[in-house]
């Protein structure tokens, strides 16, 4: 697997594909710097090798040119965070791109204009690819939350740079921190998936299955599982076209010898609402007019011992709502217990949006081994698929 360390980039034009998707305010000003942190090793390297960095990204869903989907507008946080005055093209590709690439200094770092300004890039367009590669002498792929996508830019790209092409230390990062959980892991190994929909994580379930030795399922997802096996959930969600999948993934599990650890009482309340009157229920016999919103107090006893005795955990998916603080307590403390768990030795590793913004807002993201910057493609490789982006830098 071939890195940024693998290259000198001394006098070289390093060609970046970041990911700096980052969400901004109604000033357009960047509110979470998480993913250009994420790509500044990467970048310093390329500089300190005596080279110059050209990153290209995309930001949101534009539907052709719209400013507020502009690059420019992170350009100050970017400057700030690598500590260089980052210079901005409003194109990427044609001449102007061109004209600034090829003008640019060694130690300098040039920001592209939003690749998805041209629909070339979804689309994974050979041309527009082509127009891209012409502005660097190297390739790096350092955006894992694209990596999923055969876009022009994070896969087509990689034909033009045969010999030239590379992983950035956080995709790398990103690689090794999976295979750590999905090839390379100490056991015991526990899996704590989370979330509302059974359906939106069948195939990683099912993945996981001959790489784990517990389960725990938490979440909206759990309340199908319990329909399945017989318990009153009121007015819980249930997915009631997914009950034969549930089944099926409790047969497997108990085929397979895979402990499944569903939650054993649960805070329901009365309203979807942080004003709802709350009761502790066991989660097999929830009144009708309630609903299951968190983790009960001994489901969280029991969910921290399973971490405690593990030695690789994977958590995808938070175990309540916990946006409202009334039923954060469930996520709260599985993020403890995996943070107390990786202090004694465990290898953990967090991923997906909900489970990434809890560890953040809990502030345990230090705490835990690493933390995933991809959902879909964090998702898709646990699901056992080749990402593209991947798979370009390996052929």
């Amino acid at each position: 697997m071939k890195t940024v360390n693998d290259f000198n980039f001394d006098n070289k034009k390093a060609l970046i594909r970041v990911d700096f998707n980052v969400p901004l305010n109604e000033e357009l000003q960047v509110t979470d710097t998480t993913r250009i942190e994420a790509a500044k090793p990467t970048i310093l390297k390329v500089l300190e090798d005596g080279g110059s960095a050209i990153l290209m990204s995309h930001l949101g869903r534009p539907k052709g040119v719209e400013d507020q989907f502009s690059l420019n507008h992170i350009v100050k946080t970017v400057s700030d965070i690598i500590g260089v005055q980052v210079k901005f093209v409003p194109n990427c590709i044609g001449d102007e791109a061109e004209k600034a690439a090829a003008e640019l200094k060694n130690g300098g770092v040039l920001l592209l204009e939003n690749l998805r300004f041209h629909p070339e890039e979804k689309a994974g367009d050979k041309d527009f690819a082509e127009k891209l590669s012409k502005l660097g002498d190297i390739y790096i792929n350092d955006a894992f939350g694209t990596a999923h996508r055969a876009h022009a830019s994070t896969t087509i790209i990689a034909q033009f740079f045969p010999e030239n092409k590379c992983f950035g230390l956080l995709l790398a990062k990103e690689i090794e921190s999976l295979n750590a959980v999905l090839s390379n892991s100490q056991k015991p190994v526990t899996a704590i998936i989370g979330g509302a929909k059974v359906s939106s994580k069948i195939d990683v379930i099912k993945n996981i299955m001959d790489k784990v030795d517990n389960i725990i399922i938490g979440g909206g997802m759990a309340y199908t599982f319990i329909k399945v096996k017989g318990g009153n959930i009121g007015d819980s969600i249930c997915e009631d076209d997914k009950l034969d999948v549930a089944q099926d993934i409790l047969n497997l599990a108990k085929k397979k010898n895979v402990r499944i650890h569903l939650p054993i009482d649960v805070i329901a309340a009365d309203s979807f609402s942080p004003d709802a009157k709350t009761q502790i229920c066991d989660i097999y016999h929830i009144p009708d007019g309630w609903q299951g919103l968190d983790a009960g107090p001994k489901t969280n006893i029991g969910f921290s011992f399973i971490i405690a005795e593990s030695k690789t955990i994977l958590w995808n998916g938070p175990i309540g709502v916990f946006e409202m603080e009334k039923f954060a307590k469930g996520t709260i403390e599985i993020g403890n217990a995996i943070a107390d768990a990786t202090a004694d030795g465990a290898f953990s590793l967090v991923g997906g949006g909900d489970s990434v913004a809890a560890v953040k807002q809990f502030g345990l993201a230090d705490k835990v081994s690493y933390v995933s910057t991809g959902g879909g493609a964090m998702l898709e490789m646990l699901e056992g698929k080749t990402l593209p982006g991947i798979e370009a830098i390996l052929n």
